[in-house]
């Protein structure tokens, strides 16, 4: 059980003391980044879609 509590204490002082937390600042800039990330991909991925339904409704009028 000292093992733990050990653990514990520990994982606080390096949490506390040795980790270096983000400004606000850099937080809102990471949040931007991965908004714009985001759409991006979701726009590829739309794009894909699109195509490839267009794709297979062509081929599918063509053998039927």
């Amino acid at each position: 059980m000292a093992s733990v509590l050990e653990f514990f204490k520990e994982s606080y002082n390096e949490m506390i003391h040795k980790v270096t937390w983000p400004t606000w600042g850099e937080l809102q800039n990471s949040a931007v980044v991965v908004l714009i990330a985001s759409l991006i991909i979701a726009l590829i991925i739309l794009a894909m879609d699109e195509s490839s339904s267009s794709i297979l409704k062509l081929f599918y009028q063509s053998v039927g």
